[in-house]
């Protein structure tokens, strides 16, 4: 098997476990998940899922839920913008 692929399916578990950790209350934890999920991306030079990536706090490292730890918002009818606790802010496009 490919080391990307195998790099690609660590990633999608750890992603899947940073969720989880994160709605079950333990936060440092799905840090650290998403902390290690960014290094295997790095190291393999192989992108995050959309997902995993967008509800992720970059200055933080919080796995991101609407409403628990981050502010979602539409703006204008042309961007969706992610507030984290922290006081980071991501926006990103989206289409009607």
């Amino acid at each position: 098997m490919n080391d990307t692929r195998i790099a690609e399916e660590r990633i999608e578990r750890l992603a899947e476990f940073a969720e989880r950790s994160a709605r079950a209350g333990d936060d440092e934890r799905a840090r650290e998940s998403v902390r290690l999920a960014r290094r295997i991306a790095e190291r393999h030079r192989c992108g995050l899922p959309r997902r995993f990536d967008r509800f992720t706090c970059d200055a933080c490292d919080a796995f991101l839920i609407p409403g628990r730890n981050a502010r979602v918002r539409l703006q204008e009818g042309s961007h969706v913008v992610i507030r984290c606790d922290c006081g980071a802010t991501e926006r990103y496009p989206y289409r009607d």
